[in-house]
């Protein structure tokens, strides 16, 4: 074998890789100055055997191969099989000076390019020019095949992996292509829909009406047009099952511009309309109960004042407060409080007309509209309603009780318009049902006006003002804890509770509505400002770095002097402003948005911290938080306490945390009760804990004399009143 690389100065243009298979020097020679001659400039290896061969066939580089035909031992013929044996496409040239033409065609079906006889040579160039020529299109064919190949794959793993549904259909609107997700809504696989109108595949109606709609595809298909579904839309596939869908097609073009198909991509909306129905559904009913909430009851008592004819139709409001109800939670404890609700509300349910509305109006309280009915008639559903009630035995753990309940009526005349009015009438009867013995009815007359307010409010009052008078104030600390473990700083919210004259405790829940309603919490607000400064005073001086929440009320926010006041009790008692974060709940920062961010806005110059509290409980419109530059973000614990077992409520507590990250505002979760909402909360990634789980309020040091107690307000549903 010999191999020669040189190449010749004359003609020199362009490379050729030559194999030449020849036993003969001088004929090999001959051939490659005819290649030279033509402008090319060969680089090649002569063999003239076949162990030489198949070792020369491992380079795949080889453009072209020439083969004489007759050599000892050794066939042209046999060369050309031993090339195509290796799968190589490369151009095979036979060159004979003898053999016949029976050769030539067997050779030209053995897949030879050509077969020239040796006394024609002038004949080797051109053949080489085109086989040259037709490899370089067949490669150049085979790179756009090879890019077409691969844009389609990419455009059909594209399809496959995206969230939406894609169909595709021919002009006829006969479905041609299915991408995974529209295969697992319609019910239907790709190859089952092929052929198939995209009407029987994707069958479209009205969500409301469940009248057939025309497919947005077929639009496309007859207008040209790219065309958007209705938000009304509902398929409901093969199988029977339902799926809110939010589509739109286009059509698809030829070179000529004609419409040759259509693809239709299209949304499972199912989750975030059942979300959004959920929502919806929680915004206008109780959690605990499933019973239509206060907000709606008293929308619909305006909606029936509103629009009902005058002089000839009587109607009913019944306000039901279980008696003995604190009873029964201080005892077995709010689980037992709360399952109690759930069987009376079962209970009320079974027993009150269908045309009425039934809600839980908080805590213990119930109230039932009755449209339509004369007073006779009302006043036989409350005694219906009072005896089921009373017959009712609750157990719970081997215990048994007795409930009982106070009824307050009040009927609706042609004049009354104010839905207010009416359920204030409704509490106070309920009221002088309770004093008048309880487990009874009492029709509300235009007398008890004056009981039930100098009892109920004006009674508040006056205890609340010896009380401060007094000082039968104390200050309870609950932990609030960092779920990540990094945090190590200790942090406690400070909680107020009051002290009777003789030496009891009085729930938050019971005196701070009346301190709201009169004015009193800027006073009580005062006063734990600075028996609380007074404290961490001594505790600063003990190297104590915690941080402190100290609640400030809506009274406090409408208190012009009230940075002033906590400024000059820092510069007093020398606190470290660190150390101090404020609390106000959302509905009275929103209800007082000005002077809250001015009050945030004032107090963090000096480097004190703002928490935003029971973040979910009122109108939480994330808008506002941009305008309140707090650090903290409580989420209320109606959301919390459950969060292990109602999707609805982690969904709500991740949306509410991410928005406060969003805006670098760490989250606090209350009502943390179990360790399972604590995994779920640190799932989330909300930053701190705040619970029973964790530990119950304590008084402060100074505070022996007063006993810690449970909220008994919590189970009721009453307004977080910790201050």
């Amino acid at each position: 074998m010999k191999s020669d690389r040189s190449m010749d100065k004359h003609q020199v243009t362009e490379p050729l890789r030559v194999l030449i298979v020849e036993d003969n020097e001088d004929d090999a020679q001959l051939l490659l100055v005819r290649l030279r001659r033509a402008g090319y400039a060969p680089d090649y290896l002569r063999v003239d055997n076949a162990d030489d061969l198949r070792e020369a066939l491992r380079d795949k580089s080889w453009q072209i191969v020439i083969s004489d035909y007759a050599m000892p031992g050794f066939s042209g013929l046999d060369a050309l099989r031993m090339l195509r044996a290796e799968n190589l496409e490369t151009p095979f040239i036979l060159v004979s000076g003898t053999v016949g033409e029976e050769t030539a065609v067997e050779a030209i079906r053995s897949g030879a390019n050509d077969y020239i006889m040796k006394d024609n040579l002038a004949r080797l160039v051109p053949a080489i020019d085109r086989e040259l020529r037709d490899m370089r299109e067949r490669a150049h064919r085979r790179r756009a095949e090879d890019a077409l190949y691969q844009e389609r794959e990419r455009a059909l793993i594209t399809l496959h992996s995206i969230g939406d549904g894609v169909i595709a259909t021919d002009a006829d609107g006969r479905v041609d292509y299915m991408n995974p997700v529209a295969e697992r809504v319609t019910g239907w696989t790709s190859n089952e829909a092929q052929g198939h109108l995209l009407t029987e595949v994707l069958p479209l109606t009205h969500e409301a009406s469940r009248i057939p709609i025309e497919s947005p595809a077929a639009v496309a298909l007859r207008t040209g047009q790219v065309v958007n579904l209705s938000e009304q839309s509902l398929l409901i596939n093969r199988h029977g099952q339902e799926f809110h869908i939010e589509d739109s097609a286009a059509p698809i073009f030829d070179r000529d511009n004609q419409v040759i198909g259509a693809v239709l991509v299209f949304h499972d909306a199912t989750r975030e309309r059942r979300m959004a129905q959920q929502m919806s559904w929680e915004a206008t009913h109780d959690n605990l109960t499933g019973l239509v909430n206060r907000r709606e009851f008293t929308e619909r008592l305006n909606n029936l004042l509103s629009s009902r004819q005058t002089g000839n139709r009587e109607h009913a409001l019944l306000y039901l407060d279980l008696d003995q109800f604190k009873v029964i939670n201080d005892t077995c404890g709010h689980d037992a409080g709360d399952e109690l609700l759930r069987q009376l509300s079962r209970l009320l349910l079974q027993n009150v007309p269908t045309n009425s509305s039934l809600a839980r109006l908080g805590g213990d309280e119930f109230g039932v509209l009755l449209e339509n009915v004369s007073i006779e008639r009302a006043r036989e559903i409350a005694d219906h309603l009072l005896s089921s009630i009373s017959n009712f035995t609750y157990e719970w753990e081997g215990s048994r009780f007795d409930v009982g309940v106070s009824i307050g009526m009040v009927p609706i005349q042609a004049d009354t318009r104010n839905a207010s009015l009416v359920l204030s009438a409704a509490d106070v009867a309920c009221y002088v049902a309770k004093e008048a013995g309880r487990n009874r009815i009492h029709v509300y007359e235009e007398s008890d006006i004056d009981l039930g307010q100098r009892h109920s409010e004006m009674h508040w009052v006056s205890r609340i003002k010896e009380a401060l008078e007094e000082n039968r104030f104390a200050l309870y600390r609950q932990e609030i804890v960092p779920l990540d473990s990094e945090d190590t700083t200790p942090h406690y919210e400070l909680l107020v509770r009051m002290r009777a004259s003789d030496g009891s405790i009085i729930a938050p829940g019971l005196f701070i509505p009346a301190a709201e309603r009169y004015n009193l919490m800027s006073a009580i607000d005062r006063w734990v400002i600075d028996q609380a400064f007074r404290h961490l005073q001594l505790l600063q001086q003990g190297g104590d770095e915690s941080v402190y929440s100290i609640n400030l009320s809506g009274n406090s926010l409408n208190d012009e002097d009230i940075s002033d006041y906590i400024g000059k009790k820092i510069e007093e008692y020398r606190i470290r402003p660190g150390q101090l974060c404020f609390e106000v709940t959302e509905t009275a920062a929103v209800f007082n948005l000005i002077k809250a961010s001015r009050i945030i806005r004032t107090l963090k110059k000096i480097g004190c911290r703002f928490s935003l509290d029971d973040f979910g409980s009122g109108l939480s419109s994330f808008s506002y938080l941009k305008n309140l530059p707090v650090d903290f973000l409580k989420i209320d614990g109606s959301f919390v306490k459950d969060i292990n077992t109602d999707p609805m409520n982690r969904a709500i507590v991740e949306a509410i945390h991410q928005v406060g990250h969003a805006l670098s505002i760490r989250t606090i979760a209350e009502f943390v009760e179990n360790e399972a909402i604590v995994t779920q909360l640190r799932d989330i990634g909300v930053d701190y804990a705040q619970g029973y789980h964790f530990s119950q309020p304590e008084p402060l040091a100074g505070n022996s004399k007063v006993v810690p107690i449970h909220n008994a307000a919590s189970s009721r549903g009453a307004r977080k009143a910790t201050l």
